[in-house]
């Protein structure tokens, strides 16, 4: 049921700064206003989580310098059509019995009504809901505590514009049992004056769908309609996310339902202008005569390409709020300084025969602003794009036999990867010159982050296929702090039980499962292929110049020692192989290897490890090293070797890092071509 009255008053539509982290400057703040009345919202809602004189230090009054800030930003607001609400949040730490407290609220709330403003919001909202001894024996319920010192803050106020109420269950997951049963809704619902609204985020937090029936039904409770305050496009509880998506999975029909939506965007001011662009545009909708979405034009795609059509604009101006005005500043406090030495006749330059060119960069285009959307969508979706990206990785590693076989099909899909991958890079490089730095700075973190992820599944891809060498960057266990996702927080959720099971994509890429096994005869031609396969991986078709004692080993003309042979295997089949000799000294005869006898005498054994690049883990070579040195060392062997051959990158790199090998010394003895490199065993 509706309070008479109540239904003529406008509807309440705009944003609240509600979230946790740095709160928007004052210039940001005045921007807001403009950009809400350009495009039909008329409200604010001032609630930052960490101004502290909002939240933790909600009795303090305002200084002179910050009071003549709020008088300026709540002009501003009535400057541009916009109704300015100051919200407080007192619920950390007060007593609601104490008429000493509802004294310090009635005083700070007067001194803000003195700046100008004529709405309020009381917020009880994160809070715990433990009652102190003093309130247990003044109220029946916490529900009741917060109804009495609402109502009487309102009634003090006396003719407040709008006041609103934001319970502690402010969602339909908050609610015990349920929303039609939860005893602290019904309170609140009988009890709150009907002049005072009340704040609602949906079925959860951060709500995916917020249907009609839904919005009925707490309405039903509280007895009037809510004021939604919408987290869709928060993103204060995870820095490595922002969304760019537009507003939706909200039918119009649920315009009529309800006393207002306000949006608590981005943390980032400059990356908000989707989401509060297509939310003015829903609310610019009707959902009147049984109408469609559709019908009425109101399409989340059609409105997000509305939205960044305005915003590519806003992108390409150097004209940044306030711009002028700081310009105006800096040159007035030059004009004061002594001039700065300058060469006015100083021409352009111009690059001269065989110089490089002057870097001209590329302007930023509508489809790398859909892009961007794409990949940062909104928290329970991926835009298309994403999607396709995350499905074709998906498909391109669960058929890695297709990929050794090179058939066109996953050739084909490689390479429909690979063109996503550079296009990202592309958006990446165009956003980074946009002359609007403001957007950018605010951007840079996420889109530097994308741009690292694509990478890296880009190299794996092309690793795939044998067309990319990542030796150094993905056969270690030592990789550069860019080539892994850190942070102490991602460490403790791997740990858990479930982790990635939240993903967007519903099959994501999963850690490939390697066995380690004893090497048997049938492995031979299978051994004999890898070998040869990284051969001409490194030297092209060309015939190998110096035949080694290892090559014997790999070919199988020489046999390895007993239980020194292992091979490692995927889901493909066998894809590395670490063989060993316990006494090399006859095959070395056998090679004729000049310069052998000094070498053998502190290092008898040899060793002989290959991987095909698919192999990305370093792990399980790794472990068949540390199989094959462990027998070697039981057989009695005081030293092994291992040879390589300069082109053989990756192995070179893997050796290096692994510990216990290094390089020994060459003669002219040796190939030239080669690298040998040892360790003791006892």
């Amino acid at each position: 049921m509706s309070t008479p009255g109540r239904d003529e008053r406008r509807f309440i539509s705009g944003v609240v700064e509600g979230f946790y982290g740095r709160p928007w400057t004052m210039e940001q703040r005045t921007e807001l206003f403009k950009r809400e009345h350009q495009w039909g919202l008329n409200t604010y809602l001032y609630a930052p989580k960490d101004d502290y004189k909002h939240r933790m230090y909600w009795r303090d009054l305002y200084s002179p310098e910050e009071a003549e800030q709020l008088v300026a930003l709540i002009s501003a607001a009535e400057n541009h059509q916009v109704e300015f609400i100051y919200a407080i949040s007192p619920g950390l730490d007060i007593t609601f019995s104490n008429p000493r407290e509802v004294g310090a609220l009635k005083r700070k709330l007067d001194q803000v009504k003195q700046f100008g403003c004529r709405s309020f919001s009381l917020l009880f909202d994160d809070i715990e809901t433990e009652m102190c001894p003093a309130d247990k024996k003044a109220f029946s319920s916490f529900a009741h505590a917060q109804v009495a010192i609402t109502n009487e803050v309102y009634q003090h106020l006396g003719d407040a514009k709008t006041f609103l109420f934001c319970p502690t269950d402010y969602c339909a997951a908050f609610c015990n049992p349920n929303v039609s049963q939860s005893s602290y809704l019904q309170t609140v619902g009988e009890k709150l004056l009907p002049g005072i609204d009340i704040l609602w985020t949906g079925p959860k937090v951060v709500s995916h769908k917020i249907s009609v029936e839904s919005i009925e039904e707490v309405t039903a409770v509280l007895k009037r309609a809510p004021v939604i305050w919408d987290n869709i496009h928060a993103n204060d509880y995870d820095p490595q996310r922002v969304f760019l998506g537009p507003y939706k999975d909200r039918p119009t029909e649920l315009l009529p339902k309800l006393r207002g939506v306000l949006t608590n965007p981005n943390c980032e001011f400059h990356l908000n202008f989707v989401a509060i662009h297509t939310l003015a545009t829903w609310c610019k909708s009707s959902a009147t005569e049984g109408r469609t979405d559709v019908e009425l034009g109101y399409s989340p795609q059609e409105a997000l390409t509305l939205a960044l059509s305005d915003w590519l604009q806003e992108f390409m101006s150097t004209d940044q709020p306030g711009g002028a005005c700081r310009l105006a500043r800096l040159k007035k406090d030059l004009s004061e300084e002594e001039p700065m030495q300058t060469d006015a006749s100083e021409s352009p330059h111009v690059p001269g025969p065989g110089e490089n060119p002057l870097y001209t960069a590329e302007p930023l285009t509508s489809e790398d602003l859909n892009l961007l959307s794409d990949l940062f969508y909104l928290p329970y979706e991926h835009g298309t794009t994403a999607r396709v990206m995350l499905e074709e990785l998906d498909w391109l590693k669960n058929h890695r036999p297709a990929a050794a076989a090179q058939t066109e099909e996953w050739c084909g899909r490689a390479a429909r990867f690979d063109g996503m991958c550079e296009s990202v890079v592309q958006m990446f490089n165009r956003l980074s010159n946009a002359p609007n730095r403001s957007v950018l700075y605010d951007l840079y973190n996420y889109i530097c982050d994308i741009k690292s992820g694509v990478g890296l599944a880009r190299t794996y891809v092309k690793t795939l296929g044998g067309q990319d060498q990542p030796s150094a960057q993905i056969l270690t266990d030592d990789p550069e702090p860019w080539g892994f996702r850190g942070g102490l927080s991602g460490e403790f959720q791997r740990m858990l039980p479930g982790h990635g099971n939240r993903d967007l994509f519903k099959h994501p890429p999963m850690t490939a499962v390697y066995c380690v096994r004893p090497y048997c005869t049938e492995d031979r031609a299978v051994v004999q292929k890898i070998f040869k396969e990284m051969q001409l991986e490194g030297e092209g078709q060309r015939p190998l110049q110096t035949k080694l004692i290892s090559d014997g080993l790999s070919l199988g003309e020489i046999p390895p020692s007993p239980q020194c042979a292992l091979v490692v295997e995927d889901d493909v089949g066998v894809c590395g192989y670490a063989l060993g000799l316990t006494d090399a000294k006859q095959a070395a005869g056998m090679e004729q290897r000049p310069g052998s006898d000094a070498l053998l005498k502190d290092y008898p054994s040899l060793v002989v490890v290959q991987a095909l690049p698919r192999v990305t883990d370093p792990v399980p070579v790794k472990r068949m090293v540390t199989q094959l040195l462990s027998s070697i060392r039981n057989s009695g062997s005081r030293g092994v070797f291992c040879e390589l051959r300069h082109h053989d990158r990756r192995m070179l790199d893997f050796y290096a890092k692994l510990g216990p090998f290094k390089a020994v010394p060459a003669d002219h003895s040796f190939p030239q071509d080669t690298i040998t490199m040892a360790t003791q065993l006892q």
